[in-house]
């Protein structure tokens, strides 16, 4: 089979491995890394606003990127296709955006009732803030303030990298568009058609979320996430085809 890629997609492959070569180069990998991954907003020494989509255009490992850009180029190349380079690349960033608010809203969703039990405790929010920062308890407190107090270090300090939740919008599409498509996993040579392996992959992810036990990847992913970015291209695919007369392609 001959190597086929399309321009939004080659393009987006070769700012991908840019940045991850920066990641590699520069700082000792710390310092690029802290200027692009996505950190929880209210760290404020290390939350930027551009850090929303630079993101997703990092990459924490050589199998991270790899496979990210393995599954751009795979899915990517046939929705572009259909989209044209302009909507295409529209949908890919969205996706990716949909999918880091998901994630920040489920972060919060979680932090939040932790914080505000700390402060209604008697804990200050200067000496949270120190807390969260440092990692060091400032006063006496109890057992069950120091369990929340380690929760909520763990999404203060949380980072975010990849291009997983706009792929997981690719995925999506390429489901949509391609239902009966043949898919096959490396670790699973079978072919799956594609209205089966997406929605089994999506659920995958949320079985890992909720119960703790994580498949086909790393213990940090960030299944949210991938959750997120799928629903942000289902939702974009069903308003685009129900308000768009070609349902799909722009010119």
């Amino acid at each position: 089979m001959r190597f086929t890629i399309t321009d939004t997609v080659k393009h987006l492959l070769i700012i991908n491995v840019i940045m991850f070569i920066g990641t590699l180069t520069i700082g000792n990998g710390q310092t690029f890394y802290e200027w692009f991954a996505l950190y929880f907003p209210k760290n404020d020494n290390l939350f930027r606003p551009w850090q929303i989509v630079t993101h997703m255009f990092m990459h924490g490992s050589p199998a991270h990127i790899l496979f990210n850009m393995i599954g751009v180029w795979m899915f990517g190349t046939a929705v572009e296709r259909v989209f044209g380079a302009k909507k295409f690349l529209i949908f890919y960033l969205l996706s990716g955006l949909g999918a880091a608010l998901i994630m920040l809203a489920y972060y919060y969703f979680q932090y939040s009732p932790l914080e505000a039990e700390i402060l209604a405790s008697g804990i200050s929010n200067d000496e949270v803030k120190q807390m969260m920062t440092t990692g060091e308890v400032v006063r006496s407190i109890s057992s069950e303030q120091r369990n929340q107090l380690q929760e909520m270090f763990y999404f203060f300090n949380s980072s975010m990298v990849g291009a997983s939740g706009a792929l997981f919008g690719v995925l999506v599409a390429f489901g949509m568009l391609y239902p009966n498509s043949e898919v096959m996993l490396l670790l699973f040579p079978i072919p799956i058609k594609a209205k089966y392996f997406i929605p089994g992959l999506i659920a995958i992810n949320l079985f890992s979320e909720f119960s703790g036990h994580s498949i086909l990847s790393p213990s940090n992913t960030a299944y949210m996430a991938h959750i997120g970015g799928a629903l942000t291209g289902f939702l974009l695919m069903i308003f685009w085809k129900k308000n768009e007369r070609d349902k799909y392609r722009w010119n």
